[in-house]
């Protein structure tokens, strides 16, 4: 699969998400399989450019090609700008928001929310791809299928948005109204595969193989993107792309491998967010990884009162230490289902 000159791996993506894909997660993922990784957005106005925040998810120190930024805003003069200011800084895909349902997006009239302005929508990326254009930059955009049940125009804007020059198209499966609620459908995203031309990727509730295999084949999608399922979980994506190639499931990763995975990712992370901001920042991945392990929960409520990097660090290196006493050649999903037991044996004495 391409975008513009670029030759992806493969056609798993991992979602952009706002405090999440920041740079050391999109390398891992990228590591573990991902063909594609989008980073968090990146506001179009200028007077936040010099802040600490946007300057760290405008970092692109040492990952993996292609480099893509999403970029959000309501200006379509202002979203040029960003383009340019990202492409400056590295950037070789632009990715346009207008699919982020967060209240404090959608309440300034940005994200999902320009779905209901369609003239100010299409002006945006035909004045994004105008700036991108000149420097061979593709332009990609995410959206969802329409601001709520009654106001489905996703097909209507794929179509516009494909004749200004967007050169891929990611639809998540709900409306904006719906945010992460409910299931979602697949319905519209064929439409909109069928509406176009350029590349569509498929979003929303992808978490396991089957369900890939399945909605590839129901949508006629050339790619999906996987969010929320590879929160504490970066691995999901070798194992999607091994079953799709041979029908069979890869064995999941063992608890030492799970280890050192988090213990790279943690030191990354540091390195980025410096030691202050990097043990607050680092807890939500941690939660994730461990949630569903032996003593989880139990590990996670102390580690979240750690408040030095270095202490964090090592609490995490201990609690695996422990666990792989135990079970250091088991794979992760039978170290879940001990826990499971476990607790089940807690529960009836």
């Amino acid at each position: 699969m391409n975008i513009g000159p670029y030759v992806l791996a493969n056609n798993l993506f991992a979602a952009p998400m706002a405090g999440v894909t920041d740079r050391p997660f999109r390398r891992l993922c990228k590591a573990l399989g991902a063909g594609y990784a989008v980073s968090e957005m990146v506001t179009s106005r200028r007077d936040l450019w010099d802040t600490l925040k946007t300057s760290r998810r405008a970092n692109h120190d040492g990952e993996v090609a292609p480099i893509a930024v999403q970029i959000a805003g309501t200006d379509a003069q202002m979203m040029a700008e960003a383009a340019a200011y990202n492409i400056d800084r590295g950037a070789q895909i632009i990715d346009i928001n207008m699919g982020c349902p967060a209240k404090k997006v959608c309440n300034k009239w940005a994200g999902s929310a320009l779905m209901q302005d369609e003239p100010l929508a299409l002006a945006i990326a035909e004045a994004v791809v105008a700036a991108c254009a000149p420097r061979g930059v593709p332009v990609t955009l995410k959206m969802r299928t329409g601001w709520a049940e009654s106001h489905k125009n996703a097909v209507t804007l794929a179509r516009a948005f494909e004749s200004a020059g967007v050169q891929m198209l990611a639809v998540h499966g709900r409306t904006r109204a719906q945010g992460y609620k409910g299931q979602a459908e697949y319905d519209t995203i064929a439409a909109v595969k069928t509406a176009v031309r350029i590349p569509v990727v498929a979003n929303g509730d992808i978490a396991t193989p089957e369900k890939t295999r399945d909605v590839l084949a129901y949508t006629g999608a050339d790619a999906i993107m996987v969010g929320r399922a590879a929160q504490g979980r970066p691995w999901i994506f070798r194992e999607i792309a091994h079953f799709l190639a041979t029908g069979t499931h890869l064995a999941p990763p063992l608890v030492a491998e799970v280890r050192r995975l988090l213990l790279d990712h943690l030191l990354d992370h540091y390195e980025l967010y410096g030691a202050f901001s990097g043990v607050r920042s680092a807890r939500k991945h941690i939660g994730w990884y461990v949630k569903t392990l032996p003593g989880g929960e139990a590990f996670r409520s102390r580690m979240n009162l750690l408040e030095d990097s270095q202490a964090q660090w090592q609490a995490v290196a201990d609690y695996f230490d422990v666990l792989g006493g135990r079970m250091d050649r088991m794979p992760v999903a039978a170290a879940r289902e001990v826990s499971e037991q476990q607790d089940r044996q807690g529960e009836l004495a």
